[in-house]
């Protein structure tokens, strides 16, 4: 078999920075390309992926502003696989300008994959959904569930999946849809709990815990995640649409609760009660049986492992992180 050319769009986020790690380790590519909107970000969040590996590259360019430059980088290196993480996340932030979710989300992708349509060097367009387009729910969610979006960035992300739904069944275009559940690991952003849970107990301040962590969530770790992509790339049926994550969801408390113990904190010291959310779904719960039979894919990293290595990222670069900000800033 041939080696490939795979672009990860969304590569200088830390979901697309672990996928292109893993495919360099594991996926015997030609050429892995890394996009991203911004030039490259500090070494606590690069974590010095493809730095020293000759097949690596990493290209700064705008999807919503530079298509234009965008598919002039892919038809000259003519990529057989592409991998989009490229959106405005954070479901919280997304009712204010909720806009700007649906311009990256929906328009700037939509006019990507029509440019797509008409160049036969991609045989496979891997597509990162969300969890959250499901809504709340009390029992696991398939990929058949009715779609229930609780926030403007749910609907922005169901809006491009069914997109690529008709374009798949009329056109034939080429795609997957993977719809994981919330992924961690070193080099997150802060405004997420998991590495704001570690830096705050690193450095003796209290999490507020917004609705006392009442509300569940299902977690996997980001070389789980980047392994699932890869086996669908390798693997799954053209057409087809995969649930990814845990058999059981974990409340935000008992996250917490895990990271206290990976820092060796009580609990009590490590956060402190706050009213939740705007918008927060009770429960974000997936059936994975479909990719488990397909392809044999199941989670491998435990929160144990995980933690542990957020915990020893975190000491590694607390100088330069105690410094940063750790809230969301909506960019374009």
């Amino acid at each position: 078999m041939s080696k490939k050319k795979y672009v990860v769009l969304g590569g200088g986020g830390s979901f697309g920075l672990h996928t292109s790690q893993y495919l360099l380790d594991h996926a015997d590519a030609e050429k892995v390309i890394a996009v991203g909107r911004n030039l490259p970000k500090l070494d606590c969040f690069t974590l010095g992926i493809g730095e020293k590996d000759p097949r690596y590259q990493y290209h700064a360019i705008h999807i919503n502003y530079e298509l234009d430059l965008l598919m002039e980088l892919l038809d000259k290196e003519k990529p057989e696989i592409i991998i989009n993480f490229a959106a405005q996340g954070e479901g919280a932030a997304s009712w204010r300008k909720s806009w700007r979710f649906f311009e990256t989300n929906c328009v700037a992708l939509s006019k990507l994959t029509e440019e797509l349509m008409s160049r036969d060097y991609l045989e496979r367009f891997i597509h990162i959904g969300t969890s959250e387009m499901y809504g709340s729910v009390d029992h696991p969610t398939n990929e058949e569930e009715p779609i229930k979006p609780s926030s403007p960035y749910a609907a922005s992300k169901v809006a491009f999946d069914m997109y690529l739904l008709s374009v798949s069944k009329f056109l034939k275009f080429p795609m997957n849809i993977i719809r994981p559940s919330n992924a961690y690991g070193p080099g997150q952003q802060l405004h997420r709990v998991v590495p704001k849970t570690i830096l705050c107990g690193l450095l003796g301040e209290q999490l507020p815990l917004q609705g006392g962590g009442r509300a569940e969530k299902s977690y996997i770790h980001n070389r789980d995640l980047a392994r699932a992509i890869l086996m669908v790339a390798e693997k799954a049926p053209l057409g087809t649409v995969y649930n990814v994550g845990p058999k059981e969801p974990t409340s935000i408390r008992k996250v917490v609760e895990l990271c206290a113990e990976a820092l060796n904190l009580p609990f009590e010291k490590l956060c402190v009660m706050t009213e939740d959310r705007l918008g927060q779904d009770s429960r974000y719960w997936l059936d994975s049986t479909a990719i488990k039979k397909a392809i044999g894919w199941e989670p491998a990293i435990s929160w144990q492992q995980g933690l542990q290595e957020m915990v020893e990222w975190a000491n590694t670069h607390l100088e330069v992180l105690k410094a940063l900000p750790r809230e969301f800033s909506l960019r374009a």
